[in-house]
């Protein structure tokens, strides 16, 4: 008989239900040891009101639901214990599970239950990735990304074009094996166009890594600016609540304060800086130097400037320091607004071309405004109304990534070799290589090594 894996599934806390999870042989054999009143007969996919017991004594009221392979999520025989949210209970329910003496129980591994949904043919390997992302997910973007996967969009995309390369490497073979039949022969060129048409659904997915990583990691914000323009105000407004020290006196900020907040449904993660000026202060100085750092390691800038006065040497000596971005990924917030208007706009436009710039007030009512625009800005700039997961496939996963990368890298290879008169037979090699790279997204030929990375960034029990 095979192993029977148990876990509890639920996470650690008090809560109203946490769950003991069983897969394997021996399920229906465990509800039936550690289940009082177990039913005459046993309908599978049903609910049973029952206590558990670990043979002396009763431990905790539950529901036992028992499902029958294949119709579970491992594919396996399955038995879900819900008891009450109590650590305690649900250690001693797991205790009893491993001690009622069925055959073949051992604790399960982390992500042995989706492995084994996996392994069972219940879900590729890309589908299952998605579960932990799902588990994970911090936000409304990250989220429907997983859910877009989980459902099988990625997969059957890369099925997709793995058949299209199978295709063209079955007509390759026809060519290598057969040169003097008489068989259409597939010249060069036609092979050529029909590798491009694969390659450009394989750059078509990559070209989505730089949305899927803003996706999973955020989009890092660098707010920066002289003393006292208003940098925490305008972050305590895009925050929704005053979690910077706010004063006039400058210098406040001596330090990079992060704080991590959504944006659209995407993470953001704001770096209010200190102000860059001269300074005898060491403490001070090192905060600035920080400031420097958080701009060279920023995705965007916001560049705060006080637009009722004239622009002076500490903002001219910030905007030398953002000059070398990309202007597309500079904001420059103009506050104080309400003040009048002293700044020459054009010319901050000339000096940082592409640059968006908008004015802002932080002062009452007027800071929800002021950070609305400012959101619908960032938001712009990243083209974040433009994600649709439900729509297309967003690579998130940086193993996806790299085996995209290795495929778009062989089937230009292939291209290459192609257009400059190579044997077919070179050109297959890379073809195939191809194949290979895109078959390891969803789980074809991939050993156990790869396995193993990828299920043990999961939490026991699922």
């Amino acid at each position: 008989m095979s192993e029977t894996i148990t876990a509890i599934s639920t996470a650690p806390g008090e809560a109203g239900i946490g769950i003991v999870r069983v897969s394997g042989q021996s399920s229906k054999e465990i509800m039936k040891r550690v289940m009082t009143n177990f039913p005459e007969e046993l309908k599978p996919r049903h609910a049973y009101l029952g206590r558990v017991t670990d043979g002396k004594e009763i431990i905790d009221e539950a529901i036992f639901i028992y499902m029958e392979s294949p119709s579970s999520y491992t594919g396996e025989d399955m038995l879900e214990i819900q008891a009450h949210g109590s650590n305690v209970a649900l250690k001693k329910i797991l205790r009893a599970v491993l001690d009622c003496g069925a055959p073949g129980i051992r604790m399960a591994e982390p992500g042995e239950f989706t492995k084994l949904a996996f392994l069972n043919g219940k879900m590729d390997l890309s589908q299952a990735e998605s579960v932990i992302d799902i588990i994970k997910a911090k936000t409304d973007l990250s989220l429907e990304i997983a859910e877009s996967q989980i459902e099988g969009r990625l997969g059957n995309a890369i099925r997709e074009m793995r058949s299209n390369l199978l295709d063209i490497l079955s007509q390759m073979a026809v060519n290598i094996d057969y040169p003097d039949e008489d068989i259409e022969q597939v010249l060069n060129d036609d092979f050529s166009n029909q590798i491009r048409w694969v390659l450009s659904d394989v750059e078509e997915l990559l070209d989505t890594t730089s949305i899927g990583r803003i996706a999973r990691e955020g989009i890092k914000i660098a707010i920066v600016g002289k003393p006292n323009v208003g940098k925490s105000s305008l972050m305590n407004a895009l925050l929704g609540e005053g979690r910077v020290i706010v004063t006039d006196i400058p210098g406040t900020t001596r330090d990079t304060v992060e704080e991590s907040a959504s944006l659209g449904g995407v993470p953001i993660v704001l770096i209010d800086t200190a102000g860059i000026r001269e300074t005898e202060d060491k403490v001070e100085k090192i905060g600035i130097e920080r400031t420097e750092q958080a701009i060279a390691s920023s995705d965007m800038v916001m560049l705060v400037l006080d637009k009722s006065s004239s622009l002076e040497d500490e903002d001219q000596r910030i905007i030398k320091y953002i000059e070398k971005m990309d202007g597309e990924r500079v904001l420059v917030v103009l506050n104080k607004s309400d003040l009048g208007s002293s700044v020459d706009e054009e010319n901050i436009r000339r000096k940082i071309p592409g640059v968006t710039v908008i004015s802002t007030s932080l002062v009452g009512k007027k800071a929800l405004e002021s950070a609305r625009k400012v959101s619908e800005a960032v938001g712009k700039m990243f083209g974040l109304g433009e994600i649709k997961p439900s729509e297309s496939n967003i690579i998130t996963n940086e193993r996806h990534t790299k085996m995209l990368k290795n495929a778009s890298m062989n089937l230009n290879d292939a291209i290459n070799l192609l257009q400059d008169g190579e044997s077919i037979e070179i050109a297959e090699l890379s073809v195939h290589y191809a194949y290979d790279a895109l078959g390891k997204i969803i789980g074809e030929e991939v050993g156990e090594e790869i396995l193993n990375q990828v299920f043990s960034k999961f939490c026991l029990g699922k």
